[in-house]
């Protein structure tokens, strides 16, 4: 397998931790998105929508989207698993992982930082209120969420890192490193640092990446 990855990008970190949970080794190729390399024609003949990650499978394959990248890891390479058993319990995960995937990440991710300041000449402070307006709102509902379900254990779902904690652990960095008031999310915190004592999410943490700067 070959990974085409961005030491930044919140949506490749999740497929890292995925790959690394099931201990599946894959070749790295690296898009500095400030650069544009990811518009490369190169790259756009293997992923017309020009984002990463991409995910090159031993068939030759390319699939995109981080969730249905790892669902293609989760059913390819079941073991070990990275949701858990029983179609409740996996519609939890699934959407846990979706809250973020879906509903948090798509609106303060780096096109629509750009979009905003490029577009309707939103300067860096209101930026950074827009970012941090939207980690309020939904990191706040998840971690009512998780703070009140008996599901949640030590990771998100139980005492076994799974799916969900591949798409939390990203968020939760990009939220430190936009300097977000994250007093308000002990569950959110505490499972950050349960996962981040693994090696699995240690491995696959940016600065841990051979393209970091």
């Amino acid at each position: 397998m070959h990974l085409h990855d961005f030491w930044r990008s919140s949506a490749a970190y999740r497929v890292r931790i995925a790959l690394n949970l099931k201990g599946l080794p894959a070749g790295r190729s690296h898009y500095p998105l400030r650069e544009r390399a990811h518009r490369s024609p190169e790259y756009l003949a293997r992923n017309p929508q020009g984002l990463v990650p991409a995910l090159e499978t031993d068939d030759g394959s390319v699939l995109f989207q981080s969730m249905a990248i790892c669902e293609w890891l989760e059913e390819s390479h079941p073991e070990p698993p990275l949701l858990p058993k029983g179609a409740e319990a996996r519609a939890r995960v699934r959407a846990i992982a979706q809250s973020i995937a879906c509903d948090l990440h798509p609106i303060n991710n780096l096109r629509i930082q750009v979009h905003l300041r490029e577009a309707f000449g939103i300067g860096e402070a209101g930026l950074l209120a827009w970012y941090r307006h939207w980690i309020a709102v939904e990191l706040g509902a998840l971690e009512t969420r998780l703070a009140a379900e008996a599901a949640t254990g030590r990771f998100c779902h139980g005492d076994v890192p799974g799916l969900a904690d591949c798409f939390l652990i990203p968020q939760m960095y990009n939220a430190r490193r936009f300097d977000c008031d994250m007093s308000g999310y002990p569950t959110l915190r505490r499972i950050d640092g349960a996962c981040l004592a693994l090696g699995a999410f240690a491995a696959a943490v940016p600065e841990a990446q051979p393209d970091a700067s």
